[in-house]
């Protein structure tokens, strides 16, 4: 099975009007609320630093949005741990407020794809000596004014593609997480992967465990979390990235609904794969790369950055596409 790309992407381009957003937007979370689709996007400048930014776009009918400010909704801070950049947003909803899980820096990463690279410099940790990604924590009521809430993750590792589940389960919080340097004999993983953790306050995170790592040719490298899981009769309907080859593809895997530590299915072959040009080509080549879903009506809209310089969607029947991996059952 495959998603449905859209036949009208990107849905959202640089705007060179802007200078914090004209050089690339990519890998938007989303949320459906109220009849709209909100889109909150990585977004960056032509600087050689690289400072990355979040914006807000919005639509009424999932696929033809507008931005709703010619000036960013999240900026890096003045001195904190995400001084450099705030990027990949993964939004759930608690309550009132929504929850942003985000990438976060202490510096600008520099043009990476143009072959620069950030000096280390003298710290107590290799979050702030290497540069090391963490990833923090907001909320808001709207998704334009945020309150910052801190790190979620620690200073000793490289961390992101942190997700936190729609709900609590059996009272408590839950989140997956992709630790960088957790690989080895004895984290049970020779590449980096797909850990769960727990939490009473979502702040204060324990009780980590492994639960997938690489086990096809087309995530050799390594594999991550993408959306935030979408709760089903099933299980929890989670979409995930794999790393092979140098090529960002998306995989979907069911996670038990009282024990998420489980995988109850997981398919052997991908959703979606760098096709267009636009997903080729692209400040990192041949990169698709979904961090936010929603659910209307009967589809599933996914929502997805292309060769980390546009913005896309693609789509499936939800039904199909959980029978699609129930056939995998492990």
């Amino acid at each position: 099975m495959r998603l449905k790309k859209w036949e009208g992407n990107p849905i959202l381009r640089p705007n060179p009007a802007n200078e914090w957003e004209k050089l690339a937007v990519l890998n938007p979370g989303a949320y459906y609320h109220d009849g709209k689709v909100y889109l909150l996007y990585r977004a960056c400048g032509e600087t050689a630093d690289y400072v990355i930014y979040m914006g807000l776009a919005e639509s009424t009918d999932g696929f033809h949005f507008e931005r709703v400010s010619d000036e960013p909704v999240l900026a890096p801070s003045e001195d904190g741990f995400d001084a450099g950049c705030v990027e990949d947003a993964r939004i759930v909803r608690l309550g009132e407020w929504f929850y942003v899980t985000y990438a976060a820096r202490a510096f600008p990463p520099c043009a990476f794809w143009a072959g620069k690279r950030r000096k280390s410099v003298p710290a107590e940790t290799p979050t702030w000596t290497r540069n090391w990604t963490r990833t923090g924590l907001a909320r808001s009521k709207d998704l334009r004014t945020f309150e910052r809430l801190g790190p979620i993750t620690g200073d000793d590792v490289d961390d992101r593609d942190v997700i936190i589940f729609p709900e609590k389960v059996n009272g408590r919080y839950v989140m997956l997480r992709r630790p960088q340097q957790w690989v080895g004999e004895e984290y049970g993983t020779d590449v980096p992967g797909i850990w769960i953790a727990w939490s009473d306050d979502l702040l204060n995170w324990e009780d980590d465990e492994l639960i997938a790592t690489a086990r096809f040719p087309w995530e050799g490298q390594k594999v991550g979390g993408s959306t935030p899981p979408i709760k089903t009769d099933d299980g929890w309907l989670t979409l995930y990235h794999g790393v092979g080859g140098d090529t960002y593809r998306v995989g979907v895997m069911m996670l038990d609904l009282e024990n998420p530590r489980r995988i109850v299915a997981r398919a052997p072959d991908f959703i979606m794969e760098p096709e267009a040009k636009f997903e080729k080509e692209g400040l990192v080549n041949n990169v698709v790369f979904p961090c936010g879903n929603a659910v209307i009506g009967d589809e599933i809209f996914v929502y997805y950055g292309g060769a980390d310089a546009v913005c896309c969607v693609a789509t499936a029947k939800l039904d199909e596409l959980v029978g699609y991996v129930m056939r995998y059952r492990t």
